[in-house]
């Protein structure tokens, strides 16, 4: 008998990386997500910022970042300004961090768009790398003769209902994400 599970976990973590590059994608609303991507050198070595402070989204347009140790908000402030891919400029008032998320022009929202197309091949890519791996394996437990040839032919009929299933998932996040970027 050929197990699908491991198959099915690697399809699902797949996806699930491809959401949370997702979350990365700015909208044009701030989001604490945004930040993710930030390393702060703090106590001589660098850690993300939020495990160096607290990542909140008062308002649609700002990120408030309050460091736990008040003392290193200047390291918090040069981390987020030396970030060059999200173009963020932060102002600090000495206990707090703001940080101001410009609204996104017409252009800049295609170019978002077509990012996370990019991410969406990627996202495939990865899942029909696993799906031949799945496919490898039955095969040479064919050749093993540990399963029978109806039971290989079950196996890919699984591993492609897992794959459309899978397609779609990412379709439907896509499509989401896409609305998001073009609503103004």
């Amino acid at each position: 008998m050929f197990d699908t599970t491991p198959y099915e976990q690697k399809m699902n973590s797949a996806l699930t990386h491809f959401e949370d590059d997702l979350k990365k994608v700015r909208t044009g609303r701030a989001h604490p997500a945004m930040l993710e991507s930030v390393q702060v050198e703090m106590y001589g070595t660098k850690m993300p910022l939020n495990q160096a402070a607290n990542i909140t989204a008062p308002e649609s347009q700002q990120l408030l970042v309050t460091p736990f140790d008040p003392s290193n908000i200047v390291a918090v402030v040069t981390a987020i300004r030396d970030d060059q891919s999200l173009g963020f400029n932060p102002s600090d008032d000495g206990r707090v961090v703001r940080v101001p998320v410009p609204a996104l022009t017409e252009e800049r929202r295609k170019q978002l768009v077509k990012q996370t197309s990019e991410k969406v091949e990627e996202a495939r890519i990865a899942l029909r790398n696993i799906r031949q791996d799945a496919l490898k394996d039955a095969k040479a437990k064919k050749q093993a003769k540990e399963l029978s040839e109806d039971d290989e032919k079950r196996v890919g009929k699984e591993i492609d209902k897992l794959m459309s299933d899978m397609q779609l998932k990412i379709d439907e996040a896509f499509k989401s994400k896409e609305k998001d970027i073009l609503t103004i």
